[in-house]
């Protein structure tokens, strides 16, 4: 099997994997390789015709501002 060095990794963002495994019963080793692993499964063609289709279908369409509503049920 092939192994990866990532250097100069922000501390922040080592903590937060080390959280995240340990919420998940996972070592830092095997949170990284799944979270590489399901990266490396996403079909960017896939994804970006999907993003092309829906920007057809709404295409045009007008669409409230949600912001004053969640305003409204948060003053409530």
């Amino acid at each position: 099997m092939a192994q990866i060095l990532v250097r100069d990794l922000d501390d922040g963002v080592v903590e937060k994997l080390k959280t995240r495994a340990r919420l998940e019963g996972r070592s830092l080793q095997s949170e990284a390789k799944m979270i590489l692993e399901q990266a490396a499964r996403v079909d960017m063609e896939a994804a970006l015709r999907l993003v092309d289709d829906f920007r057809k279908r709404f295409r045009g369409r007008k669409f409230s501002d949600s912001a004053e509503l969640i305003r409204k049920d948060r003053d409530r």
